[in-house]
């Protein structure tokens, strides 16, 4: 297991500057996701840590050992690629193999550590097969098995799945979590999708135009973003535009909104707000009650203005004024269009941010 540190890594394409000052930690056997929209330079940043892009300041440190110049075969790393790239003419035992035998070992040493992994990633048998004989969840297994049969120090995917159905891009997030887990295998994972990255990591790293907007585990950044960018890019949400009303000793903040006031909390230190600001709130869907709590609440009375039904749950639109409020609904509640409804949101549900954010071109795509 190895700890990989970069420190103010900064990455230019001519004007581009695709990483902008990223230092991260990933700690020892630790399943972190670099998370971001596409263009936000979290693919590059995995090349420089791989050795496939060098980084033009800053360093990257496998523990103590300074690899920032260091060639990618004496960094000991082992990469998935977005395309798998699998040689065609060769079966599966040879594309496993092939690292192994660059390295010139023993060919018993060689057939051992493909048996090995061909039993770790449950293809045993299929060694003869060629890659296209072999479905993309298969091609996807034999693409992880190269990159583990050297034994890298650090295990790196760049988007692995995103070639797959939903159902199986399910399964084999679940199966690299198993055996990165069961291997102890640092591993530093990219993807855009915000679920896959939610369900899969020990911590995130969530990435804006090269700059890293904030790192937490998934409860730590759903559910206290520290940027306007963090909250609208995990998940679903309604957002609200008013004015700061009150703000309380408790750090509690009165927002009054065209429709509706709402009670919320700030969840930075470094966000100041105060009464007359203009300022926004954010509201996940999961967050409304429909019984009123002893605590503190905001109610919202609306009209629902639309239902669907998505098995487990419902989800359903509640329209207060011009706002439309979206939310999911246990199906043992009934909502119907047309009926009006109170709901209750605890002001721990409720994260306030600065209005000027929505302005800033940080935010503006994501937003529209």
């Amino acid at each position: 297991m190895v700890n990989v540190k970069l420190v103010n890594v900064t990455k230019r394409f001519g004007r581009v500057v695709a990483v902008n000052k990223v230092t991260l930690v990933a700690e020892h056997g630790e399943f972190f996701t670099l998370l971001g929209p596409s263009g936000c330079g979290k693919t590059t940043t995995l090349r420089i840590i791989a050795g496939l892009e060098y980084a033009d300041e800053g360093k990257i440190i496998f523990d103590d050992t300074d690899v920032t110049d260091l060639p990618p075969y004496k960094r000991g790393t082992g990469m998935v690629f977005q395309n798998y790239a699998l040689w065609p003419h060769m079966t599966v035992f040879d594309n496993i193999a092939y690292g192994l035998k660059i390295k010139k070992l023993p060919k018993d040493e060689v057939r051992r550590r493909v048996k090995e992994v061909l039993d770790l990633i449950k293809l045993t048998g299929m060694e003869d097969r060629y890659p296209t004989q072999l479905s993309g969840g298969q091609q996807q297994r034999v693409a992880l098995a190269r990159a583990l049969v050297v034994e890298p120090k650090v295990l790196l995917l760049d988007e692995p799945l995103s070639n797959l159905d939903a159902k199986l891009r399910v399964e084999m997030r679940e199966e690299i979590q198993r055996i990165q887990k069961k291997l102890g295998i640092t591993a530093i994972y990219v993807t855009h999708d915000q679920e896959e990255a939610m369900v899969i990591s020990d911590r995130i790293a969530v990435l804006n135009q090269g700059t890293v907007m904030q790192v937490g585990t998934p409860q730590e950044l759903y559910k206290r973003p520290r940027n306007l960018f963090v909250a609208t890019f995990l998940g679903r949400y309604t957002i609200a535009e008013g004015l700061v009303k009150e703000v309380s000793s408790e750090g509690l903040v009165l927002l009054h909104t065209p429709a509706v006031k709402l009670l919320g909390i700030v969840t930075s230190p470094e966000i100041r707000l105060k009464e007359g600001d203009k300022a926004v709130a954010i509201i996940r869907p999961h967050a409304f009650k429909f019984h009123e709590p002893q605590t503190k609440s905001s109610p919202i009375t609306g009209v629902i203005e639309w239902v669907s039904y998505l098995g487990p749950y419902y989800e359903a639109r509640l329209k207060v004024g011009k706002l439309s409020f979206l939310m999911t609904v246990d199906p043992s509640i009934k909502v119907e269009v047309g009926m009006k409804l109170t709901v209750y949101v605890h002001p721990e549900d409720i994260v306030i941010f600065p209005a000027k954010a929505l302005r800033e071109e940080s935010y503006g795509a994501e937003l529209k």
